[in-house]
């Protein structure tokens, strides 16, 4: 996410807690593993001009079994999640991941591939989460840090996602130069 600056719009959006984001990080993984492993599997059925759909269907299927889940034994995550949850289906992470990696090879690494994308994509999302939740509402996983402490409620909102994740980005960017310009040495 912070390399390529795909799936942004579930950073933006689910982040401000990190229950939230736990779960969207759940819902990612459990796809990715899923999709890529059965891509794996039926990678040398699928013609190549119709790839692109089958693959997509797969994800599609995927995504709706996560969904119909929560909603049946969690319900107050599936609405907390709301509609960036069926998003998940043409997240260009999960596609880009089933297309250029688990259609080429096999599945034990397709498997492990969409088990490090979606902690990478977790990672990501629990750092922003808790600092959204700790700067824009004085608690982590629901409890108060400071008592008295007015927090900066416009963390918890839309300008406070892209705040910090452009900090995010900013980091991620300076680490990156640093290794092309050898500074840190």
């Amino acid at each position: 996410m912070l390399v390529l600056n795909l799936g942004l719009c579930h950073a933006l959006a689910v982040t401000t807690s990190v229950y939230n984001a736990f779960w969207m990080t759940a819902a990612a993984m459990f796809i990715l593993v899923s999709s890529n492993i059965f891509v794996s599997i039926i990678r040398k059925l699928v013609p190549w001009n119709v790839r692109i759909p089958v693959f997509m269907s797969v994800t599609v299927t995927f995504v709706t079994v996560a969904e119909l889940t929560l909603n049946a034994y969690r319900p107050d995550i599936y609405n907390a999640l709301g509609i960036y949850l069926p998003i998940l289906a043409v997240n260009c992470i999960i596609l880009g991941r089933v297309e250029a990696f688990a259609s080429k090879n096999g599945v034990i690494v397709s498997g492990l591939d969409g088990l490090g994308k979606g902690a990478g994509f977790g990672i990501v999302l629990i750092v922003l989460a808790s600092l959204r939740e700790i700067l824009g509402a004085n608690t982590f996983l629901g409890y108060t840090l400071i008592e008295g402490f007015e927090p900066a409620s416009v963390m918890i909102m839309a300008p406070g996602a892209f705040f910090i994740l452009g900090l995010m980005l900013w980091g991620m960017n300076a680490i990156s130069s640093g290794e092309r310009h050898n500074i840190w040495m």
